[in-house]
């Protein structure tokens, strides 16, 4: 057990070496004093180690050799030396660096070897499929596919391997056996490679460069998924919908929302999911463990994807591009929404009208309009509301807290969005150009608020007397008259 463990309670008094059992902590010591108590009985050779019966002439025991076995057994010592004073010259030698990442090697043809990681060389093809492998052995292991022959069995689920290698590795996901361990955060591994690529979360290394921009990745299939962005090489297709996606797992998530098929559960609250991979996300939203915290503004997050997303907003990179008006955004969601606004897509349609939306969240808050339900409540004057964000501007009414100032005209303002409509003020730039009477609007909401004039569409319906309005402020203002609210006081 001590094997897997790593644990060796003897520990030698003299030079600190540590064993994991007394005898061989016992036979150590006497290679500090000299000392070899043991004798043959027959030749009076002095050995460390007792050994039972001197005369049995089995192969772990002494033995008295003819004058041709002495000369074979010393060439078999020669031949051990030599091996042993090559490992020693070579660690004499100077360690050769990589000047890209600064990891040092033994040799220059191990350096060689690692710099096609760097440089994306793959000299070793396969004559079968044309298939690029950086290493022989690599090129070795994958024509065994080739083959037919898969002699490995395994006697838990009966998958057969063309290799024992993979057939061992396979066979630890039965047994859970994880023996690769992190020395930063003790979690534990099923292969080393897995181990290794772990570490670099650790060490910050990305070993794997784009060849478009500056971005770099722990892994090479990472990279090639990113390069799929500057090409727009979009390789899984589905077969329902004709939608292409960079990755799989993309696709097999897409090929799921078709079924409507929810086969993942989470065991502590009955919630329903498409993957195992978001059951697990959701898991730690029960757990309360953040341990991701952002050193600029201390907020904490579950996982590390979340608290890099976050460190985005930070440090301003917007390194998803839309590439119809050259807008950035800092993740691939937000992107993926503002590209609806190009292509005119709506796929969250509403169950009581027929009205559609760009985004889930956006198609929920609408419900509640029908639904009549107002989950947020103000706790000073009872006020409910069917969305946070209309709560939380509506607290900021209460404390008279105004928190985003302009920074061209100093002009204070309850919210985010509302200043960085403000800012549009200064801008001259109006790209918005209504199609009727050719007015220009600096935002688009407004275009389209301006659009419902011309087409007389008042979509805002008071629920008391049926009269209809175009903007939603309208109704709010109507509605007064209904509930007899007065908020604004004379001082």
């Amino acid at each position: 057990m001590r094997i897997h463990t790593g644990e060796k309670p003897y520990t030698c008094p003299q030079c600190g070496k540590s064993f994991t059992g007394a005898a061989s902590l016992r036979y150590h010591l006497h290679t500090h004093s000299g000392e070899k108590p043991f004798s043959c009985d027959q030749c009076g050779t002095e050995v460390k180690e007792e050994i039972e019966d001197m005369s049995d002439p089995e192969p772990s025991r002494i033995k008295h050799d003819t004058e041709e076995q002495t000369v074979k057994q010393k060439h078999k010592v020669n031949k051990v030396e030599a091996k042993r004073k090559i490992k020693r010259l070579r660690k004499a030698k100077q360690l050769e660096t990589c000047l890209q990442c600064g990891k040092s090697f033994a040799g220059a043809s191990n350096l060689r070897k690692h710099l096609r990681i760097h440089s994306g060389e793959k000299q070793f093809s396969c004559d079968q499929c044309d298939k690029k492998f950086m290493y022989l052995s690599q090129l070795k292991a994958h024509l065994t596919i080739h083959l037919d022959e898969k002699p490995y069995v395994c006697s838990y689920c009966g998958k057969s391997f063309s290799w024992l290698a993979s057939y061992k590795q396979h066979q630890k996901t039965h047994n859970e056996v994880k023996d690769h361990v992190c020395c930063e955060c003790g979690k534990s591994f099923t292969t080393a490679d897995r181990l290794k690529r772990h570490e670099r979360i650790h060490t910050g290394e990305k070993p794997y460069k784009c060849s478009y921009c500056d971005r770099r990745f722990t892994q090479s299939g990472s990279l090639k998924i990113h390069e799929r962005l500057h090409t727009g090489e979009k390789p899984y297709q589905c077969t329902q919908c004709g939608k292409g996606f960079r990755n799989a797992s993309n696709l097999n998530y897409h090929v799921s929302v078709h079924s409507g098929e929810k086969t993942f559960n989470c065991d502590q609250c009955g919630k329903k999911f498409i993957s195992s991979s978001v059951v697990k996300q959701h898991l730690k939203v029960h757990s309360d463990e953040k341990p991701h915290l952002c050193s600029l503004c201390g907020k904490s997050f579950s996982t590390l994807f979340c608290y890099k997303k976050h460190q985005k907003t930070h440090n301003d990179v917007k390194d998803h591009m839309c590439l119809e008006c050259g807008k950035g955004f800092t993740k691939a969601d937000c992107l993926k929404r503002h590209l609806r606004i190009h292509t005119g897509e709506k796929p969250y349609k509403c169950s009581y009208c027929d009205k559609s939306f760009i985004e889930s969240g956006k198609l929920k808050v609408h419900e509640r309009v029908h639904t009549g339900e107002k989950p947020y409540t103000c706790t000073q004057c009872g006020k409910s509301f069917i969305d946070a964000s209309r709560f939380k501007y509506h607290l900021l009414v209460h404390s008279g807290e105004k928190p985003f100032s302009c920074d061209q005209c100093g002009k204070k303002f309850l919210s985010s969005s509302t200043l960085n409509r403000h800012q549009t003020v200064h801008s001259d730039k109006k790209p918005y150009v209504c199609s009727y009477c050719g007015k220009t609007f600096s935002r688009l909401t407004n275009c389209k608020q301006h659009q419902k004039t011309h087409n007389e569409v008042k979509d805002h319906v008071c629920c008391e007397c049926g009269k209809s309005f175009t903007k939603a402020v309208y109704l709010k203002k109507h509605q007064r008259i209904h509930t007899g609210e007065k908020p604004y006081k004379c001082s």
